[in-house]
């Protein structure tokens, strides 16, 4: 996800580190100490980890997971304590509805006040209590136009024969099932036991046309033309862009899935103050710009978006238009029984 930084958004950066400016707003707690933070592979602008400590003198101790399950689980197996994690919006309803969060003292953020309402309060975290957004965006399909002649404009693409042996699917069970539920024209989040099923039968039958599940593996894969289709965030595509200009990206014409991931913090968490002085850092103007240009993804700051210095097509990427935004769905929190099912099939069909 590593982007371009501008010229002059880098000597902004260079010169807030070398005299320690303090722009970002983020004061460091009576004791600087460590925050322990937990968030998705490249989706970060490391240099944003030294700046932080720079103005505050709180370490950063940062670790990555590949999906929310995965997340989800090593939480749940306990044994490693982390502060801050940057789960996706329906793994922060389940999060919430197991109170594996602390609500959030929005008294030690103040740099709140810059971000977008109206990706807060929403379904996943109707009081805004646990949560701060931190990134937000849509999947869709990638594929290199110097291997796939015909213009990519449905998630059929994934199910071609014709393109056997070249396809990379995603890694993760509410992303691959919602990509089948979207093309075969039902909600991805469905609690319809015949919905699934029908969705668990494409995928079976996509299994033998794969190349390989994936999840940060599509990097090297599509960038390097070993695949020539693939499904994956669009903040990535502009990173796979950067290396091989043949790639292309779209949303389907059925639909896709819209993300918000966020900043919580975990249940019990040890370092509580200088984890909300991490999230308070990084929804500055400063840190938040810094980290748009760097991993592609668009940032929930409104003032990001009138400074930020893109393409046209990086900021069709990042921006998309309500037309698209609006056939596209939020992932929600699945009932109990749904999930085991979803659990169940997702075990059978990667056997």
């Amino acid at each position: 996800m590593k982007r371009i930084i501008t010229l002059i958004s880098l000597s902004a950066f260079l010169f807030a580190v070398l005299v320690g400016c303090g722009r970002s707003g983020a004061k460091p707690p009576a004791n600087a100490g460590v925050v322990n933070v937990y968030n998705w592979g490249e989706y970060i602008d490391t240099d944003l980890l030294t700046q932080f400590k720079a103005e505050t003198g709180i370490t950063v101790n940062y670790r990555t997971f590949e999906s929310n399950e995965q997340l989800y689980s090593v939480l749940k197996q306990g044994g490693v304590s982390y502060d801050v994690i940057i789960p996706s919006d329906y793994m922060i309803s389940r999060l919430i509805s197991e109170d594996m969060l602390e609500k959030i003292n929005f008294d030690n953020i103040p740099n709140l006040s810059l971000i977008d309402e109206d990706l807060r309060f929403i379904d996943y975290d109707p009081t805004g209590e646990y949560s701060v957004p931190y990134t937000w965006g849509t999947v869709g399909i990638i594929w290199n136009e110097s291997m796939i002649a015909d213009e990519i404009t449905s998630w059929s693409a994934l199910f071609d024969e014709r393109y056997s042996g070249m396809i990379l699917m995603i890694d993760n069970s509410r992303d691959a099932f919602g990509i089948a539920l979207k093309y075969l024209g039902h909600s991805q989040n469905t609690t319809n036991e015949a919905e699934l099923y029908e969705a668990f039968d494409l995928l079976a039958a996509q299994k033998p046309l794969l190349q390989q599940y994936v999840m940060d593996a599509v990097y090297d894969k599509l960038e390097s033309a070993e695949a020539s289709v693939g499904v994956y965030y669009a903040g990535d595509y502009l990173t796979m862009l950067e290396s091989n200009p043949d790639l292309r990206f779209v949303i389907p014409k059925e639909g896709s899935n819209k993300f918000i991931d966020c900043m919580c913090i975990l249940k019990g968490a040890e370092n509580r103050e200088n984890a909300e002085a991490f999230i308070n850092f990084m929804c500055s103007t400063d840190a938040s710009l810094a980290n748009a240009e760097y991993i592609g993804y668009t940032s929930p700051n409104t003032e990001v978006r009138d400074i930020i210095e893109l393409d046209d097509l990086s900021r069709e990427i990042m921006y998309p238009s309500r037309e698209i935004t609006d056939r596209c769905e939020f992932f929600i929190n699945l009932p109990p029984e749904t999930l085991s099912l979803l659990d169940e099939l997702w075990t059978r069909l990667k056997a």
